[in-house]
């Protein structure tokens, strides 16, 4: 749950450039499209720990503003996730936002099991946890 309303934590998924602030994995955002987050634009990223990041593309699939965001994440040679972010109003200024994050193409698809759910799931709670921080925090600066 997030101390904000939809519009407010979509707007921080609009900003491309914020990505490497709250995706934990990402180590820098290289580039966004201008015309993100339109379907087909993309966001150009690293991610990985430096020597060992991996430079590749995510790619909107689906936006649908203030409540869904499908991305194409990809991160070769490993493969590539279909991240889907879902934002649901509670309470009037709150935000429930789940993420849904399923291995689509190369090697990560076939490694899958509970260990790697678990790691996912701790790494996708730190990500919303640095996702509130951010649109809180908006909302304190206004």
């Amino acid at each position: 749950m997030i101390d904000a309303p939809p519009q407010r934590v979509f707007d921080v998924l609009a900003d491309g450039w914020t990505y490497s602030d709250w995706v934990v994995g990402t180590a820098h955002v290289r580039d966004v499209d201008e015309n993100w987050p339109q379907v087909g634009s993309q966001l150009h990223h690293r991610a990985g720990p430096w020597p060992f990041s991996l430079q590749d593309a995510s790619t909107v699939l689906l936006c649908e503003p203030p409540h869904r965001l499908v991305l194409r994440a990809g991160l070769w040679p490993a493969g590539e996730a279909i991240v889907t972010f879902t934002l649901d109003p509670v309470d009037g200024d709150a935000t429930r936002v789940r993420i849904g994050e399923e291995f689509a193409a190369g090697p990560l698809r076939w490694v899958r099991n509970k260990l790697n759910d678990l790691v996912l799931h701790l790494r996708n709670r730190e990500t919303l946890n640095r996702l509130s921080d951010i649109a809180t925090r908006q909302k304190d600066q206004r």
